[in-house]
């Protein structure tokens, strides 16, 4: 009888789980595919948001083979931050220029924020409530 009852918990807590998920549809814009690589949609909270690829609560890759790529993820979250990195080295890294500072591939945000002189964008301008996540959200990369 046990034995039953754990079964009927764990169906249950993965059916709550699922019922809260949303389905987030990123569509990722103005991709220049002479460049090849691969383009990392990384989707994070307020820490690590937007240095530390590590922190990012998912994240998924393809070939950057189509100037537009969907993405779908399923999260749980109430409020969130998106990065787009055109990884054209395949390394998982920002490459800079020769500067060291100023990224040498494209990068794209939430809320089109972009790369300033003041920095990379900060969180409270990249995030997104939940209830804006409905219709899905289109990312344009940025190339300097």
């Amino acid at each position: 009888m046990n034995k039953f009852y754990v079964i009927l918990y764990g169906a249950f807590m993965l059916s709550t789980n699922n019922a809260w998920a949303t389905e987030l549809k990123i569509k990722v814009n103005n991709i220049d595919i002479k460049r090849g690589g691969n383009i990392i949609v990384m989707i994070f909270g307020e820490e690590g948001f937007p240095k530390k690829h590590e922190m990012a609560f998912f994240t998924q890759s393809k070939k950057s083979q189509h100037e537009t790529i969907e993405f779908s993820f399923d999260v749980n979250m109430e409020a969130l931050a998106v990065k787009v990195l055109h990884d054209e080295n395949g390394d998982g890294k920002v490459t800079k220029n020769w500067t060291g500072i100023w990224p040498k591939e494209g990068l794209g945000f939430s809320n089109d924020q972009k790369i300033s002189l003041k920095g990379a964008p900060k969180y409270k301008n990249s995030r997104l409530l939940k209830e804006q996540l409905n219709d899905g959200i289109n990312i344009s990369i940025f190339y300097p």
